[in-house]
């Protein structure tokens, strides 16, 4: 089923002609999960992003699935429980976009957690985990690390646990989410803004939108509305009610894109910084290193990586890889984002609690924040039980039990996942490119990778191998993910701009081809948004330069 342009221009319709029983505001990983939730119970749903989907923190986490070690230090062992189960669950839900990996925590002399403590928190890791984990700890002595880490600091180094989490694509994640909320009924829009609302707080009546392409202004009506909005929450707060007090911490989160050849690790490490973890996480060509966590006070659209953040990660780079010798030249990218905390009074950014909250103003608005990436389908799942107590008893009653423990694409299960990435030489053979491309679009897409290589085969044989792959990326990108941008496609929709040295600018003239195609783009509509691409690596890598 197709979720284009062409997808949300009829869903514009359906906005300003229906009612629906939710309206979700936000277009992050949680109102994806929410919408998916209450689609797959038979509510009529609608879901508005004032920008891109996944643009605001769910395309700018550390890319993790994972439980929370350091919060077992907290005693937050129902948050660590929740996180393991639905680390669990989304291995089977999206195997081709969760998958293992093995971290490494090193110990040294110095270290704030001995040797001894560590090895406990790692058997409770398991435990709270049910032992379903993709492989259990292990102690290594300081001999072990050397063999497997040849390069971290060895000196004082007393010993290491290794252990297993998993990595994500998160923004692609919130995409996959949302198509298959689009499956079961969703009616999803991405660039229209909230405007204002007609009401208040204690009963909202509709809310007036803005269509961010073309500047029309119209109404949408809802029986219930929610907000999660992620770090906007305040600021959303402020429009509905006047005497909103703001309830979040938000703190801000840093990560630095390296080539895989700098910091040739194979297995993530966690660096233990001022109190805080840092993870080194390998990613197929990349390595990200990340996240700080400062307080931040400014707009959430106006978060950037500045010289002292990007400093910083690079001290604690050198502290633990002094053999590498890491330099600000080294790095390929960068990226920030606002963690929407709810503020609990504690004394640190650190120690603030990723617990979620799901609390109600007046009779039909709901708000969400806080929270993990890793257990959004718990949380979406928990939100839709919470508004459906507010619908009359008859109408809740109506709907059914959540479906979202299914995978989120029917093309994708977790053993069509194992049985197509055998298909690599087959496939390679049959549509005559190279094992190597078609095995990355088996890890990205799984079954679908067959769909993306007929379309490189049709449209693009004629081009370069490298080229007609990611000219086939954007063409599924632009039919079947609401993609209509060369910054959302660079951004959120590929890696291009992380994991390249030139941001993906040698591709550019190719993939502004296949939006001039499938988009009817004339020559100044392509120049603008490469303009506005460009416009945006600026923003994105403004520290550069910073440097004394």
């Amino acid at each position: 089923m197709k979720f284009s342009l062409e997808t949300r221009n009829k869903n514009l319709e359906r906005l300003k002609n229906e009612v629906f029983d939710l309206v979700i505001i936000g277009g992050g990983i949680t109102g994806a999960g929410v919408a998916r939730d209450a689609a797959s119970r038979g509510m009529k749903v609608a879901l508005v992003e004032g920008r891109d989907f996944a643009e605001g923190t769910s395309s700018r986490s550390s890319k993790l699935i994972h439980g929370g070690v350091r919060y077992l230090e907290n005693f937050e062992f129902s948050l660590v429980f929740e996180a393991l189960s639905e680390r669990a669950l989304l291995f089977k839900l999206a195997p081709h976009l969760v998958h293992p990996l093995r971290f490494v925590i090193p110990i040294y002399k110095s270290s704030r957690v001995g040797y001894w403590k560590m090895l406990a928190g790692m058997w409770l890791y398991d435990l709270l985990a049910l032992f379903e984990t993709p492989q259990m700890h292990e102690s290594l002595n300081s001999e072990e690390v050397r063999e497997r880490v040849p390069e971290l600091d060895a000196r004082t180094l007393v010993g290491a646990m290794e252990y297993s989490d998993a990595y994500t694509d998160d923004d692609r994640l919130v995409i996959e989410t949302l198509r298959d909320a689009h499956r079961r009924g969703a009616c999803l829009v991405n660039y229209t803004n909230v405007e204002s609302i007609e009401g208040d707080s204690e009963n909202i009546e509709k809310l007036h939108l803005r269509d961010q392409m073309t500047g029309e202004e119209f109404s949408l009506k809802g029986h219930q509305y929610l907000s999660s909005v992620g770090p906007w929450t305040d600021i959303f707060g402020h429009i509905v009610d006047k005497n909103w007090e703001d309830c979040l911490r938000p703190t801000k989160g840093v990560h630095l894109v390296f080539p895989r050849k700098k910091i040739p690790i194979k297995k993530a490490i966690v660096m233990a910084v001022e109190k805080r973890i840092i993870f080194v996480i390998p990613r197929h060509e990349m390595v990200i290193v990340g996240t700080t966590d400062t307080d931040f006070q400014k707009k959430p659209q106006e978060v950037k990586a500045e010289a002292s953040d990007v400093r910083y990660l690079l001290d604690a780079l050198n502290t633990y890889f002094p053999k590498l010798n890491i330099q600000e030249k080294d790095i390929y990218s960068s990226y920030a984002g606002v963690r929407p905390l709810v503020n609990d009074g504690s004394s640190s950014e650190g120690k603030t609690s990723r617990e979620h909250q799901i609390w109600s103003t007046g009779e039909n608005l709901t708000f969400i924040a806080g929270g993990k990436y890793t257990t959004y389908r718990k949380m979406s799942e928990e939100t839709v039980d919470h508004v459906l107590k507010k619908m009359p008893f008859e109408s809740g009653m109506s709907y059914g039990q959540s479906q979202t423990k299914n995978p989120l694409n029917p093309k994708v299960t977790e053993a069509l996942f194992e049985r197509v990435q055998l298909m690599e030489y087959e496939w390679a053979a049959k549509f005559e490119f190279p094992a190597s491309i078609v095995k990355r679009l088996l890890f990205r897409h799984g079954e679908e990778a067959y769909d993306i290589l007929k379309i490189m085969q049709k449209h693009y044989s004629l081009y370069t191998d490298n080229e007609a792959y990611w000219m086939g990326e954007a063409h599924f990108a632009i039919e079947n993910t609401m993609c209509f941008s060369l910054r959302d496609f660079y951004w959120r929709r590929s890696p291009l701009f992380l994991a390249t040295k030139d941001h993906g600018i040698k591709y550019l003239k190719c993939i502004c081809k296949v939006f001039e195609d499938l988009l009817g783009w004339d020559a100044q509509t392509s120049k603008k948004e490469q303009e506005l691409l460009m416009k945006q690596m600026e923003k994105e890598l403004g520290w550069k330069g910073e440097f004394v």
